[in-house]
């Protein structure tokens, strides 16, 4: 389950750091999150870490990208693969 930042964003700068797969990026006018990286932190914590910074509780689960816990993990461990090829080759 991918998570989404919605338009009650205040750009408040504390989600981006927190993401373990540099997943969140600043879009156009507000934060968003790049489904294809967002694990909502399985594999590296036990709930997702920019939802618990949050202070005004805009990041829901993004209704398009519901995944579960397995194709989570499956995602994570394709993404720290990724990450290891990219550094050797780098």
């Amino acid at each position: 389950m991918a998570l989404m930042i919605t338009s009650e964003c205040i750009n408040c700068d504390v989600c981006e750091p927190e993401c373990p797969n540099d997943a969140i990026f600043m879009g156009i006018e507000i934060y968003e999150i790049n489904p294809a990286k967002c694990t909502e932190c399985v594999g590296h914590f036990d709930e997702p870490q920019c939802v618990q910074v949050c202070p005004v509780e805009c990041i829901p689960v993004h209704p398009d990208h519901v995944e579960s816990k397995e194709s989570l993990w499956v995602k994570y461990q394709r993404l720290q693969a990724e990450a290891k090829s990219a550094a050797t080759s780098g």
